[in-house]
């Protein structure tokens, strides 16, 4: 599917949603999983996620423990064990999830041949699959911090390789004289804020859509301005017009 579309038309596509992200990760995990009977398991897995979403917001991922995950999800431990064996591993899942989403969305739409509209479909893909899997995406942003090291690397590195992909299609905009990572950077700053602060677009009643549009216009604008011939000796990330500081 090429731009533009809207969030309904990206339910329909989208590699994970609110239900099959129960079944990637059964298959995904298969074999640390020891539960076998597949709606049952898929069962549990979303009442563990849930949970551990549910008490991450309320006292903080690092506070919590498996025990606390028991009482919520009304598991027994060793039924927990089923399915993970430590904090560790519940952070490595919510983060894959994360990451397998984000790689995948670039390929729904590597065939896009404009740059501008790929641009388009990726902020769009970007923000409506951050929405259907918003406890996902918040989690890692805001508790990625308290991972073991090599978890945190992981979370960073996937960040920068978004980035990166999003710095490729930039850097091909014909006649553009600005930093694609850094536009890059302010593209990926701008649907994270969507995911971290929800409760402030749903107190204005600013759903993904209307969130959607003014974030691919800024970009289109944005574009536009900077692939505009700067003054001569103006600086590559000057406002259009102006010249450099002396």
């Amino acid at each position: 599917m090429s731009a533009p579309f809207d969030f309904h038309q990206f339910q329909a596509m989208t590699p994970l949603d609110g239900t099959t992200v129960w079944a990637y990760l059964f298959d995904r995990y298969a074999d640390r999983i020891t539960v076998k009977r597949r709606q049952p398991a898929l069962h549990n897995l979303a009442r563990i996620f849930t949970a551990t979403f549910k008490l991450a917001n309320e006292v903080g991922f690092r506070a919590m423990n498996l025990r606390d995950l028991c009482g919520e999800t009304g598991l027994s431990m060793g039924g927990l064990y089923g399915y993970i064996g430590s904090k560790d591993q519940l952070a490595e899942m919510i983060e894959d999830v994360v990451r397998h989403a984000t790689h995948e969305v670039p390929r729904m739409f590597a065939a896009v041949a404009d740059p501008r509209d790929r641009l388009e479909a990726l902020i769009r893909a970007s923000i409506y699959v951050s929405e259907i899997l918003q406890p996902w995406f918040y989690f890692v942003f805001m508790d990625s911090r308290v991972l073991p090291a090599a978890q945190r690397a992981t979370a960073r590195q996937s960040e920068l390789h978004v980035q990166a992909l999003f710095a490729g299609v930039v850097a091909q905009v014909p006649g553009l004289r600005a930093d694609p990572q850094l536009l890059a950077a302010h593209l990926l700053a701008t649907f994270q804020d969507w995911y971290v602060k929800r409760w402030k677009y749903r107190a204005a009643d600013i759903g993904p859509d209307r969130f959607a549009d003014s974030a691919v216009g800024m970009m289109r604008a944005s574009l536009a301005a900077w692939s505009t011939p700067c003054a001569a000796g103006g600086d590559a990330l000057s406002a259009p017009g102006r010249s450099a500081p002396a």
